[in-house]
């Protein structure tokens, strides 16, 4: 089993582009932390995914760095008392820069989590102001250099293609998680979705809207710069270090079946796919009935090989056309040739694996090789 997801749906406050599920009310943290553990246990004894060890644990959100650490040591015991959670496993804790002190940091530790993912997104303080993010420049960097004394595996968050970022300061926000020594970074082109504040924002005209431009540019330069200093680029928007991969993240990408616990956690198990409900009080409600409030899918031979043929297209792997047989295959073939004309495929014709150009373009060729219904 790749690993177990859980969903801890609470902010400090409301980023203006992000469209998780979420609440800046701590209200019902209690109940839901309560609401957690019990679906842990529901879980543990369905079978809606054989009982296997379990390789990773990914507490997201959210901000899961708000809550007690009391909290995070439960959510941990009681994972570990249900499931078979190996004991090298990747643990991983989403966190915050303004959260990060000596006390939760120890805590963390002790509760068994072995990785950090910060949200840092920018170095500069007129980005963080108009992004609305709940920390300063500052905190970002202490909080960095605090948390590498505790962690040496820790990811930080990135975002390019914001309105009025020059290259140049992009330039400064790479260098600087370099210098600290961060071994993985995840970056994202700013990406405007539908009813956001963002964009409300940009469609009164209180916001300029991104550019694909800048998009493109920025992100050609950040795969030249991690490049030259070693970094690999396994999947579209992450770079590691050597031996600092998210496994959590890669076992997604290769289709391995996880539990998604917590409002809005999606569960996967090789042919279906679960989503809860995206409502803190009804998924409370539910699970003191005894109940997982979710929705599922079964998914097609067809929706299965696009799947697979739009995530492996994502990573430094590529596709392999092998996986398919007869006209299946042929017609995949055929269609990649004329993307390697372009030269957004790379030459070799048994992988089928993007080249930085067409990085830039990955998400319409992965539409343009799905297979027919």
């Amino acid at each position: 089993m790749a690993g177990i997801y859980i969903h801890i749906p609470f902010c400090k406050k409301a980023c203006n582009y992000c469209n998780f599920h979420f609440s800046t009310s701590l209200h019902y943290r209690e109940a839901l932390i309560k609401a957690l553990g019990s679906e842990i246990a529901l879980a543990a004894t369905g079978n809606f995914i054989r009982t296997e060890p379990v390789e990773t644990v990914y507490f997201g959100g959210g901000t899961p760095s708000l809550l007690p650490d009391e909290d995070i040591s439960s959510l941990q015991q009681q994972l570990k008392a249900r499931f078979p959670v190996q004991e090298d496993a990747e643990i991983t804790l989403e966190a915050n820069p303004d959260d990060l002190t000596r006390g939760k940091l120890e805590a963390w530790k002790a509760a068994g989590v072995n990785r950090l993912s910060i949200g840092v997104q920018s170095f500069f303080e007129r980005d963080l102001v108009w992004m609305n993010r709940a920390h300063n420049a500052q905190q970002a960097k202490n909080g960095l250099e605090l948390a590498l004394t505790y962690f040496n595996n820790i990811t930080i968050d990135l975002i390019y293609g914001v309105p009025g970022l020059s290259d140049e300061r992009w330039r400064q926000n790479v260098e600087t998680a370099m210098d600290l020594g961060i071994p993985h970074l995840s970056c994202y082109a700013l990406t405007v979705e539908p009813e956001t504040p963002l964009d409300k924002m940009i469609r009164n005209h209180q916001k300029q809207n991104v550019t694909g431009d800048q998009q493109s540019e920025q992100f050609l330069l950040l795969m030249e710069w991690l490049g030259r200093a070693g970094y690999e680029h396994y999947e579209i928007s992450n770079f590691a270090k050597p031996g600092f991969r998210s496994q959590h993240n890669s076992a997604y990408w290769q289709g391995v079946p996880y539990y998604g616990l917590g409002p809005a956690a999606h569960s996967y198990n090789g042919m279906t796919r679960r989503w809860n409900v995206a409502n803190n009080q009804q998924y409370i409600r539910s699970i003191a009935a005894g109940i997982i409030p979710y929705e599922e899918e079964v998914l097609t031979p067809v929706q299965k090989q696009n799947e697979y043929i739009m995530t492996a297209l994502r990573t430094a792997e590529g596709i392999m056309p092998d996986r398919f047989e007869g006209v299946i295959r042929e017609q995949l073939l055929k269609r990649a040739a004329q993307f390697r004309e372009k030269g957004w495929l790379t030459p070799e014709e048994a992988v089928i694996r993007l080249t930085n150009e067409g990085k830039l373009f990955a998400d319409g060729i992965a539409a343009d090789l799905f297979t027919d219904e």
